[in-house]
């Protein structure tokens, strides 16, 4: 049986000419590439969907039009236009990264190396930014890529211990005239073709050469180690409503999950913890009832159930130390991430409907 073909750049690229999605963030074809929107769209599809990024994407620009006016940006602001997207470290370090950015002149390093040394941007950031921004001869290795990359050349060794290979097999398809439109079309082959289940391969541009196709196991690839599953943490949330309509809420520790976002007050979250302590943990006297129903939500590594306690308080009762007020027409301001949106929406719903209900809304994990 005659080996397969080796992929070649160029069918590839003579493909994506043809199918290149329309982005937001992506040059048009003859336009240069913005590093500003570049990097932005990269740190925000970091464990994200298009589908999802894509109003994030347009609300950023509209805030913070340029690098320096999201470097003069208040923290606070920074974070509530985040809140949603998940995975909050990215929004500090994307912060971060924009104030050094702009404190050493405003333009981005065109280099891996140079990018590298800005917060929060990894190996894969700083060689798609490389490549699509600044045309360097960069491989840009994102989950997309490793997908291809393995089938194509039916590489056994799992995920991630396969990645240095992955890139290498990668960096050595880089054509130099065209880095960047070669790392945005393996991924969107990976995005659009070549994905996880029922791969189109009867439609892709590198169908002959694939290996893993050639053997009739393209689904297997890229091979992976089983995830272990997290243990399930349990904890309970107090929304505290003043008479005048605003809430308790409170900020989280600027490190850590969640780091730097608006809460409602909450015990500690623990695969122990026993729901028959919750007043120990209550904020504030109050006459607190537990709401029928639990809130739940997945994060990366685990689980959550949150038990909701609700009370109504005084108009004019303070606010604990290190705790705040918010008009609850105010609360789409604050930072709230999706666990904090669900909590609300179980208390502030279940607290104005004659029987109380649970209703939680099941949301992607972050």
């Amino acid at each position: 049986m005659t080996e397969p073909d080796r992929a070649k750049a160029e069918d590839l690229l003579r493909w994506y000419d043809r199918h290149r999605r329309d982005l937001p963030w992506r040059a048009k074809l003859g336009e240069a590439a913005d590093p500003y929107r570049v990097w932005l769209s990269e740190i925000m599809l970091q464990q994200t969907t298009i589908a999802a990024v894509r109003p994030y994407f347009a609300r950023f620009l509209e805030v913070f039009p340029t690098i320096t006016a999201l470097a003069a940006a208040p923290s606070e602001a920074v974070m509530s236009a985040w809140a949603g997207l998940g995975y909050y470290s990215r929004a500090r370090n994307l912060h971060a990264c924009a104030k050094a950015v702009a404190e050493s002149g405003g333009a981005f390093p065109d280099t891996e190396d140079g990018l590298r040394r800005l917060p929060g941007i990894g190996a894969y950031t700083s060689a798609a930014i490389a490549a699509i921004a600044f045309g360097r001869n960069a491989a840009a290795v994102d989950g997309n890529v490793e997908r291809v990359v393995s089938r194509l050349e039916r590489i056994e060794t799992p995920i991630p211990a396969s990645r240095p290979e992955i890139r290498q097999v990668t960096l050595a398809l880089v054509p130099p005239d065209r880095p960047g439109d070669f790392a945005q079309a393996v991924m969107d082959l990976g995005a659009t073709i070549c994905t996880p289940r029922r791969p189109a391969c009867a439609i892709c541009p590198w169908m002959q050469p694939c290996l893993a196709r050639a053997a009739g196991m393209q689904e297997l690839y890229p091979r992976k180690i089983p995830k272990r599953e997290g243990v399930l943490r349990r904890g309970s949330a107090f929304v505290a409503l003043r008479a005048d309509g605003a809430v308790l809420l409170g900020t989280r520790p600027p490190r850590g999950l969640l780091g730097g976002m608006a809460e409602v007050p909450t015990s500690a979250w623990a695969a122990d913890y026993d729901p028959a302590t919750a007043m120990l943990d209550a904020p504030l006297e109050a006459r607190w009832r537990r709401l029928p129903g639990e809130v739940r939500h997945v994060f990366t590594h685990f689980p959550l159930e949150l038990a909701v306690l609700f009370a109504k308080v005084p108009r004019g009762t303070p606010a604990p130390d290190g705790l705040r007020w918010t008009p609850r027409e105010s609360l789409g301001d604050e930072a709230l991430p999706n666990v904090m949106k669900k909590v609300l929406a179980h208390a502030l719903d279940g607290a104005t409907a004659a029987a109380p209900k649970a209703r939680v809304r099941r949301t992607k994990p972050t």
